[in-house]
């Protein structure tokens, strides 16, 4: 699966071994590795070197791993410097505000992967969680060739304009970060309402299947028991599924005959309608 294609994507304080020995029995897409707003401030130097046992632990049971490293540049510097690259895929950069702050963080690990002679290119996420962020998201989604999802801090965001973090106010910027993500071909993380309710879990489950149909691809999780509801959220249901197959068979069985649209049900299927059954049958294949 690829790091845009990602459901869920667990956080694990990177200070914390009791939740990172446990990661693998959570069903997440992948594990953050967080050094940001999980750890506090005299805690980040120590946190930074748990990292690499850390993640050679998360890697060895086959999990996909990515660091939440610190805003500042300073700071993100320090955090991949501690880091084990090769047990890595990606680096999450939180409050971004600026194309050239995802810019600086790709170049720096340009230099970084060389040095260490890392397997692979690190894919980089870039978090909006500001009203600037917002504002510059459709330049920020085209930063770098690195970048392979944007995702909306949804209690940041809300904090920064004094409001309360619920959908009635957070789903136009919501959307404005899920657009410019799509736009681009990136993936999309979060949701329209704040992820840190733990305890109403039907409230939850909604705003997952709104972040859905806002244009959302996945959603981060503060907690272990969000993970099954994100997976199903963002997963095609089977009527989806079972009406995606008769879509692509009606479109093949269309071209056989020469015919670029066809009808199903009463309703005409073009090629839009065709993208959309075969990437819901994608995400089945790639989630099995």
């Amino acid at each position: 699966m690829q790091i845009k294609e990602l459901r869920s994507l667990l956080f694990l304080p990177a200070n914390r071994p009791a939740f990172i020995e446990r990661a693998h029995e959570r069903s997440a897409d992948a594990v953050i590795l967080d050094l940001e707003d999980a750890v506090l401030p005299e805690q980040k130097a120590e946190a930074r070197l748990m990292v690499p046992r850390a993640s050679a632990a998360l890697a060895a049971r086959g999990l996909t791993v990515l660091l939440r490293v610190n805003a500042d540049p300073q700071a993100w510097c320090a955090d991949l410097d501690a880091a084990d690259l090769s047990k890595l895929k990606g680096v999450i950069l939180p409050k971004v505000e600026a194309a050239a702050e995802v810019a600086a963080l790709a170049e720096a690990l340009n230099v970084m992967e060389r040095r260490s002679a890392c397997p692979w290119p690190l894919a980089v996420a870039a978090l909006i969680e500001s009203p600037l962020g917002v504002l510059r998201a459709a330049e920020i989604a085209q930063a770098s060739e690195r970048l392979c999802a944007l995702g909306f801090g949804a209690e940041d965001y809300a904090a920064c304009l004094g409001i309360p973090p619920e959908p009635d106010y957070l789903r136009w910027p919501a959307q404005q970060v899920a657009n410019s993500a799509r736009a681009f071909g990136l993936g999309c993380w979060g949701l329209a309402d704040t992820v840190a309710n733990m305890e109403d879990m039907a409230r939850f489950e909604g705003a997952v299947r709104e972040a859905r149909n806002l244009g959302f691809t996945g959603s981060v999780a503060v907690h272990p028991r969000q993970v099954p509801p994100v997976n199903r959220g963002f997963s095609p249901t089977q009527a989806e599924l079972e009406w995606a197959l008769r879509v692509v068979a009606a479109a093949e069985a269309g071209r056989a005959q020469g015919k670029g649209v066809v009808r199903l049900d009463g309703r005409m299927v073009d090629q839009p309608l065709v993208d959309r059954a075969e990437r819901w049958l994608r995400q089945r294949r790639m989630s099995q």
